[in-house]
């Protein structure tokens, strides 16, 4: 079994956690730069999100 495989089996059943992390994630970046990189952030947030739900 290989590295991709592994992590399919350990997202797997776990993906609304892995967003609400993901958004955690994402406005503690924003609170620590006072929202300089909130595009960014946003950005960043959407393609881990869409990779998430293939």
């Amino acid at each position: 079994m290989d590295i991709v495989d592994q992590i399919k089996d350990a997202v797997d059943g776990h993906e609304n956690e892995i967003k609400q992390g993901i958004d955690m994630v994402g406005d503690f970046i924003d609170d620590k730069t006072d929202g300089a990189y909130a595009a960014q952030v946003d950005q960043a947030q959407g393609f881990l999100k869409d990779q998430l739900d293939k």
